[in-house]
């Protein structure tokens, strides 16, 4: 590879890399923005409803999480991380549990209603009308995770990005040294 060529390579990785960077600092005052509202909103709702109202003594005792944070491979072999619903399937968790057919038996007893389940929305936890503060601090917080995935991704390919401008400029040196 010529001087002219690893030169031109180091550049362009180079400014995407201050791409990133710049990304990423954007990103981190959003999330701050985000964070600040979401605590705002929540001492608003519990000015409405009262101290006592919006605190742990509400939450209910057996929480599940409504998100997960999950990881795949880019197509550079980059980890990337993505936020998916608690109870969505995975394209590969769809699909017939057995391989074998199974014969339907018909219906003979009326099915007895569940016992009461936790909402899967914790606001309902806190009382059918919620104030909308508390709504305003639930998306603020959704939406700050949503960003706070994104850095991290961000973070891994900026370190990436580092490690090859490091590597590109490696190359270089010791192309200059063998010219010299």
């Amino acid at each position: 590879m010529a001087a002219a060529d690893l030169r031109a390579e180091l550049d362009s990785l180079l400014l995407q890399l201050l791409w990133d960077l710049e990304e990423l600092e954007s990103k981190r005052v959003a999330l701050n923005a985000r964070v600040e509202e979401g605590w705002l909103s929540l001492s608003k709702a519990r000015y409405a409803m009262g101290a006592k109202s919006v605190g742990p003594l509400q939450y209910a005792s057996r929480m599940e999480p409504q998100v997960c944070v999950s990881t795949n491979e880019a197509q550079n072999g980059l980890q990337k991380f993505r936020v998916v619903r608690a109870g969505a399937q995975s394209p590969e968790e769809v699909g017939p549990r057995e391989a074998a057919l199974r014969r339907r038996k018909a219906l003979t007893r009326i099915p007895e209603p569940e016992a009461f389940s936790a909402s899967p929305n914790p606001l309902n936890w806190f009382g059918i009308l919620v104030p909308h503060s508390l709504r305003q601090a639930q998306a603020s917080f959704q939406e700050g995770l949503q960003l706070a995935v994104d850095m991290a991704s961000l973070q891994i390919h900026i370190n990436w990005g580092r490690s090859q401008l490091r590597g590109l400029q490696e190359k270089l040196k010791q192309l200059e040294l063998g010219a010299a």
